[in-house]
């Protein structure tokens, strides 16, 4: 039986490295190709048949939430939740876990920008091998000591993970993009410290069961102004 889909898009941090555009601007509506990253991301998870959305806000929430509202409505909910102090990638995850109920989860950080469709990664996911809880978009990078490298084995299946350290071994980063399972939030659960960061604090204690699927369309992080120009070439108007 197929689950339905439910998606968490963290949209809550402070953007420091695009400065001075997010002093008047979340990150999370910087516009690329005419389309705030926001948008692009719930466009993308309507064609996905998503069922709903929840989005949490921080910083210049106000604004977050006034583009939520104005969203069109259709068969895909949108929510926010709105987080005093930061919890942190797992710790929001983690607090809302409730929302997932029996779905197919993705955890997304809205600051980055995708081409294509979600379909591989959802495929990807139904067909991951069995002892799997997470499965991890991954993309090329050509500046892997900026981002978390993993590497692979035969089956892509990830086991070793370094976390913006330099001279990685390789140039396959990780994405912070993922779909899992109510599985891996049981897991998570059962961890008697609560987890704050998913790269530094869950990714680790999931090496093994984490399958991965490389994305062949472009993929970045626009958290800075060389990063955004690079996108705005790379990224064409929706229609």
């Amino acid at each position: 039986m197929t689950r339905p889909l439910r998606a968490l898009l963290l949209a809550a941090g402070l953007g420091t490295r695009l400065r001075p555009i997010t002093d008047t601007t979340p990150k999370c509506l910087v516009p690329i190709a005419g389309e705030p990253l926001l948008g692009r991301w719930l466009r993308q998870l309507e064609q996905a048949g998503c069922e709903e959305v929840l989005v949490n806000t921080h910083y210049l929430a106000p604004q977050v939430e006034t583009f939520l509202a104005a969203w069109p409505s259709g068969p895909m909910a949108v929510r926010s939740v709105h987080e005093p102090e930061l919890l942190g990638t797992a710790g929001t995850l983690m607090a809302n876990s409730a929302f997932f109920g029996e779905s197919t989860g993705l955890l997304i950080h809205a600051d980055n920008a995708m081409a294509g469709s979600l379909d591989g990664l959802l495929l990807a996911h139904t067909k991951r091998p069995s002892h799997c809880l997470l499965t991890m978009l991954t993309f090329p990078t050509d500046n892997p000591s900026s981002c978390g490298i993993v590497t692979t084995d035969e089956q892509g299946v990830v086991t070793t993970f370094h976390e913006k350290v330099p001279n990685p071994p390789g140039n396959c980063a990780n994405g912070a993009l993922y779909a899992f399972d109510p599985s891996l939030l049981a897991f998570l659960t059962a961890i008697k410290t609560p987890v704050s960061d998913f790269s530094t604090e869950v990714i680790p204690a999931l090496l093994g069961r984490i399958k991965s699927w490389p994305t062949d369309q472009p993929y970045l992080d626009i958290g800075t102004p060389a990063a955004l120009a690079a996108a705005q070439n790379l990224f064409t108007p929706s229609r």
